[in-house]
C-alpha cells in the first residue's frame, strides 16, 4: 500500500533520522569551507572582528585598563605616574581586597606618599599596555612590567623610579628551571614553569630603584650599578602574641604556606621530606587546585599520606589560619627565588619559626630560625628534626623573637615611613643634581624638603 504524498521507508530509518542525516551532509562541507577560510584574509578579519565584539565590553570595564587620578590636599607641585597594582583604588570600605596581597596596599600607600608631598598622582595597572602619557610627569614609579615601554614615552626630565618586588628575571627564571630539572631527575617527569618573569630591561632604564626583600634580592640587581633602596615588605594582617601556645604539643607540626608556582616555592621538596618522616606533621596551605599537573603528580603525598593535611587556599585574616598557626611550630619554605617572602613574613607575625632558603629573601639569623643551604630533601628533613629537638623554652623564645622582629620591621607603618624617607632622599638628590647643572626642576617642585619637613 502506498500512502499518497508520503514516502515509504524500507530501510528502518525514520523521517527524523533522515532529516538529521540530510542536514549533516550539508553542514559538514560548510564547516570545512569555514575552517579553510580562517586561513585567508577574509576569515582572519572575521575572526578578529568577532573577538573584538566579544572582548571589547569586558575590556571597557576591566580595572586593569582604567586610569585613576588623585589630587593632593595642597596646591600641586607636579605630576606623578604610578604603574603598579590599581585594585586598591576601587575598593570599598570593608572590602577584603586590601588583605589579599601586600602589593595592593603598598601601591595605595606609594600613591598617598606622593599625594602628601603635594603631587597629583595618576595610577594605572601594571598590565595596562595601552596607556600613553599625555602630560609631563615629574616622577614615574613602576614595577618591571611596562616600565621600559613607558620610559620611552615620558618627558626626558622625568625621574624614573623602579619598584622591584621580585628577584631579577634572569636569576628567577634560571632558578625555577634548575628546580624543574632537579624534579625531573628525582621523579622522572616534567612540569611546566609557573613563575617565569617576562624578560625586561626595567632596571637598565631606571634612575633609581626601591626594592623589597633582603640582600639576596638586591644582589641580583647590583650589576646594573643603579642606586638601590631597600624598603621592607609590609603584611596585610598582624596577630597578637599568644602566651598560651603549647610548644611541647606542636613541636613536630609544620606549615607550608604559598601561592602558585609550587615547584618554584619548594612544595615538592617539602612533601617528599615529610612523606619520609611519618612522625612529623605537615599542613599545606595554598591554591593547589590551580595547578592540576602538580596536583596529579603529587596526589599521593597531598591526599593519601597520613601525616600531611592539604587544606588548600586559606584566608590569612581568618580564624582558620590563626588556628592552623597556633597548631604549628614553624614554616618550611625552600623557595628558589623571592622578592620579600610575604608568606613567610605573615608566618613570623603569627609566631612561627622559619626554616627557609636564602632565596626566600627573608632575614633570618640562628637565634630565630634556620637557613637552608641546598634545599635538598635530606637537608629539609635534618633541619625539621633539629628544630623540633630543641627544648620548649628555646622554641618559645625563638617564636617570640620572630613575632617581635616582624612587628618591628614588617608592618604597614614601617613600609610607609621607610618609603617616605627613600622618596625624600631621591627627590632631594635630584634637586641638588639639577641645580648643580643649572637645570632645576620646575620652581615649585625644586624644594621638596619644604613639604618633607612637615611630614617628618
Amino acid at each position: 500500500m502506498i500512502t499518497a504524498g508520503l514516502p515509504v521507508w524500507t530501510d528502518g530509518i525514520g523521517l527524523a533520522e533522515s532529516v538529521m542525516i540530510s542536514k549533516r551532509s550539508i553542514k559538514e562541507p560548510v564547516l570545512k569551507l569555514l575552517r579553510r577560510l580562517k586561513n585567508y584574509p577574509p576569515g582572519i578579519l572575521a575572526s578578529d572582528l568577532k573577538a573584538f565584539l566579544v572582548n571589547a565590553p569586558k575590556e571597557m570595564v576591566n580595572l586593569e585598563r582604567r586610569l585613576v587620578s588623585c589630587k593632593p590636599k595642597i596646591p600641586a607641585i607636579g605630576n606623578v605616574l604610578l604603574c603598579y597594582n590599581n585594585h586598591a583604588f576601587f575598593a570599598k570600605t570593608g572590602d577584603p581586597l586590601l588583605t589579599k596581597h601586600s602589593n595592593r596596599w603598598e601601591s595605595w600607600q606609594i600613591a598617598n606618599t606622593f599625594l602628601d608631598l603635594g603631587y597629583r598622582v595618576d595610577i594605572i595597572n601594571e598590565n595596562n599596555d595601552r596607556f600613553v602619557p599625555t602630560k609631563n610627569y615629574s616622577v614615574f614609579v613602576g614595577n618591571r612590567i611596562n616600565f621600559h615601554r613607558l620610559t620611552k614615552l615620558l618627558n626626558e626630565d622625568c625621574i624614573r623610579i623602579l619598584h622591584l618586588d621580585t628577584a631579577h628575571w634572569l636569576f628567577n627564571n634560571m632558578a625555577e628551571g634548575r628546580r624543574l630539572e632537579f624534579l625531573q631527575r628525582r621523579r622522572g617527569f616534567v612540569l611546566l614553569p609557573q613563575r617565569n618573569i617576562s624578560p625586561n630591561l626595567a632596571i637598565e632604564h631606571a634612575a633609581y630603584a626601591t626594592i623589597l626583600g633582603n640582600e639576596f634580592t638586591i644582589d641580583t640587581y647590583k650589576y646594573a650599578k643603579k642606586p638601590l633602596f631597600r624598603v621592607p615588605i609590609s603584611t596585610p594582617v598582624v596577630y597578637p602574641w599568644r602566651d598560651n601556645k603549647n610548644f611541647g604539643r606542636v613541636r613536630k607540626n609544620f606549615l607550608w604556606l604559598g601561592s602558585e608556582g609550587f615547584v618554584h616555592k619548594g612544595l615538592d621538596l617539602v612533601l617528599e621530606a615529610f612523606a619520609q618522616m611519618p612522625d612529623y606533621h605537615l599542613t599545606v596551605c595554598g591554591p593547589i587546585h590551580t595547578d592540576k599537573e602538580f596536583q596529579n603528580a603529587y596526589r599521593d603525598e597531598l591526599y593519601n599520606t597520613s601525616n600531611i593535611d592539604t587544606i588548600g587556599w586559606v584566608d590569612i585574616g581568618s580564624r582558620d589560619f590563626v588556628n592552623i598557626a597556633t597548631d604549628c611550630l614553624g614554616i618550611v619554605f625552600p623557595s628558589c627565588s623571592e622578592g620579600g617572602g610575604g608568606g613567610v613574613i605573615t608566618c613570623l607575625h603569627a609566631g612561627l619559626i622559619p626554616i627557609v632558603s636564602r632565596e626566600a629573601s627573608v632575614d633570618v639569623d640562628e637565634s630565630r630560625g634556620l637557613i637552608l643551604k641546598r634545599s635538598s630533601v635530606e637537608e629539609i628533613k635534618a633541619s625539621v628534626q633539629s628544630l623540633s629537638a630543641l627544648t620548649t623554652q628555646q622554641l618559645a623564645a625563638m617564636s617570640k623573637r620572630n613575632w617581635e622582629f616582624a612587628r618591628a620591621n614588617h608592618t604597614r607603618d614601617t613600609f610607609a615611613a621607610k618609603y617616605l624617607r627613600v622618596i625624600s632622599e631621591i627627590l632631594l638628590a635630584e634637586t641638588k643634581k639639577r641645580q648643580s647643572v643649572k637645570n632645576p626642576i620646575e620652581s615649585r617642585a625644586v624644594s621638596p624638603e619644604l613639604a618633607i619637613r612637615d611630614m617628618l
